[in-house]
């Protein structure tokens, strides 16, 4: 199967990027920075240097793959919670998650594409009892930094989910544990380990649509669709 991979270089995307050489797809991934081309030519998969916000670029891009499936791993998040400059991230992400997905969705369109495979979060529930499930509401009456990351989610998921002719699947991850993430071990509820994500990720190429939960069972939300459908399991780990 041939997968673009939008979103290479980042943290699930580099683990995920392995998981798909491994089962034997050809993949392009994508970055934004010059320095990651070898990057990913060392992780065996083609590298192509694109920003998606530049929506030409990516319609070109995506058609030179000739992709069967597209992956969404696209974030902007190089500051952690509570240091300099995480206001400024979730601003910067959430663009990204609101053009650059509108720019992937388009693309995908355009070249014929008919399954979109998407990183979302499992962390933006109102508040209520848990744990939740994908069809109870998001946290629509957040305020300050939570507002942009709500506004960011909920535009990144009615792209994937609602673009006519294509099946959309969106994983919403909890926070990321483990290697080159902001954490070694599950910082709060719900948490999900990389390796996890990733494998689920892969997993979702040929199975499920719709909404996803990808997180551990620790009582925050309920990963029992993903356990059913994709066969997810939170206790993969990477060899």
């Amino acid at each position: 199967m041939r997968i673009f991979l939008a979103g290479a270089s980042g943290v699930i995307g580099r683990r995920l990027a392995v998981l798909l050489r491994d089962a034997e797809h050809e993949v392009v991934g994508t970055t934004r920075t010059p320095v990651n081309i070898a990057m990913l030519r060392d992780l065996g998969i083609a590298p192509v240097m694109v920003d998606a916000l530049d929506a030409d670029a990516l319609v070109q891009a995506v058609a030179a793959a000739r992709a069967d499936v597209i992956i969404h791993q696209l974030t902007d998040l190089p500051s952690a919670p509570g240091t300099p400059g995480y206001a400024a991230a979730q601003q910067a992400n959430r663009r990204l998650r609101i053009e650059a997905t509108r720019n992937l969705m388009q693309a995908a369109k355009i070249a014929g594409v008919r399954r979109v495979v998407a990183q979302s979060i499992a962390f933006v529930y109102a508040p209520g009892e848990g744990p939740h499930i994908e069809t109870d509401p998001l946290d629509l009456r957040a305020e300050g930094v939570r507002q942009l990351t709500v506004q960011g989610i909920v535009a990144l998921e009615h792209e994937v989910l609602s673009t006519p002719g294509i099946d959309g699947i969106v994983l919403r991850y909890g926070y990321f544990y483990g290697p080159s993430t902001w954490y070694d071990a599950p910082p709060k509820s719900p948490s999900v380990h990389v390796d996890a994500a990733a494998h689920a990720a892969l997993l979702a190429l040929n199975r499920g649509v719709g909404l996803y939960n990808i997180a551990e069972d620790d009582g925050a939300v309920s990963s029992a669709k993903a356990v059913r459908d994709l066969g997810f399991n939170p206790a993969f780990r990477m060899q």
